[in-house]
């Protein structure tokens, strides 16, 4: 499996026991913007140009029309994902150093300043969409169908979108923040993310809801969360005031909604 291999390892149950266990790939990741390296990541090696473009959009580097060309380079100790954005964009990065080793549970690493942590986003565009609460609970339980690196190693997290015709699209990373830009990149190279129509669905997690989760949804203009675990108190608030429904603590039978109620639809609706 690409981003995972065996590795030996002792069981000790009743008695000790040789064997192997199937355990996920980290790998250092620079994403390099025009020659000059913004972020190196810990990250799941595979699907990295998805990577690539959703952190430029998640972050606020590069609105998809302004990347030119991503390039995938290896290098002494890992991978140097080089991506060559417009004069515009590359203007705008010399304004946001982030020079850092970005570790695998932090999404806010290298920031140097308050006002890059919470930056300010417009709110999510109104587009009427909505998810009755049985649809909400069968697109927790399609994400079982999603996670082959978690089936394999039980060691990594995962992002999807889910439409009304079920999980369009997921994505798998060791990083919690990592899945979710490489779906926000998948999206955009599919033709789901444009600028002048709000995507029609809902990102679905498997990790705790941050800040900075709910700021890279708000980048995609996407309309509600549904995560598996729990939020912090301050992703509640932020995801409030970016009128996004966020959906925790999400099970086949059950979750909680903490935003934006409006948008949980009466069994008898559909999703618009």
């Amino acid at each position: 499996m690409k981003g995972a291999r065996p590795i030996p390892r002792l069981r000790f149950d009743a008695q000790a026991q040789p064997g192997t266990r199937v355990l996920p790939e980290e790998t250092a990741v620079a994403l390099t913007f025009n020659g000059t390296t913004q972020a190196v990541m810990m990250a799941t090696p595979d699907h990295l140009a998805d990577f690539a473009t959703g952190f430029a959009l998640t972050e606020g580097l590069a609105t998809p029309d302004e990347i030119d060309s991503i390039d995938i380079v290896q290098a002494a100790r890992g991978l140097d994902v080089q991506i060559w954005v417009s004069k515009d964009a590359e203007a705008r990065l010399k304004d946001r150093r982030r020079t850092m080793a970005g570790p695998v549970g932090c999404g806010l690493c290298g920031i140097d300043s308050l006002e890059q942590a919470l930056r300010d986003q417009s709110p999510v565009t109104p587009s009427g969409f909505s998810m009755p609460p049985a649809q909400i609970k069968t697109a927790v339980a399609a994400l079982t169908g999603q996670q082959l690196l978690h089936d394999a190693t039980q060691a990594a997290h995962c992002a999807a979108w889910w439409t009304d015709s079920g999980i369009a699209l997921a994505r798998e990373d060791v990083g919690r923040h990592n899945a979710l830009d490489k779906l926000a990149g998948a999206m955009v190279r599919a033709g789901l993310v444009r600028s002048t129509t709000p995507p029609t669905g809902a990102v679905v997690l498997t990790s705790r809801v941050s800040i900075d989760l709910v700021q890279k949804v708000a980048a995609l203009n996407a309309p509600m969360i549904i995560a598996v675990s729990a939020p912090t108190a301050d992703a509640v608030a932020l995801a409030d005031g970016l009128g996004i429904t966020l959906i925790a603590r999400a099970r086949p039978d059950s979750f909680e909604v903490f935003t934006h109620t409006d948008r949980i639809a009466p069994e008898a609706e559909h999703v618009r």
